[in-house]
């Protein structure tokens, strides 16, 4: 079975967490600096887990301000 990469992981993750409720549309996502103790990785792999996300239309990001769940369309 392939490893899955770190990114492919945390955006799986935020996906679950997304479809089950817990992150609801609307709520801030957990900041870079927690999600990189939580996961236990670097700042890239993060970053470039949020921007899967962003480009699937599941979140966007806020200049200075965060990472949001997307209302859905």
């Amino acid at each position: 079975m392939p490893r899955v990469s770190d990114r492919q992981r945390i955006a799986q993750d935020i996906r679950d967490k997304i479809a089950s409720g817990e992150y609801a549309p609307g709520d801030k996502l957990p900041s870079l600096r927690e999600m990189t103790t939580h996961y236990g990785v670097s700042a890239e792999p993060v970053r470039s887990a949020l921007l899967i996300l962003q480009a699937e239309g599941l979140t966007e990001g806020h200049q200075g301000k965060g990472t949001y769940v997307s209302d859905p369309k």
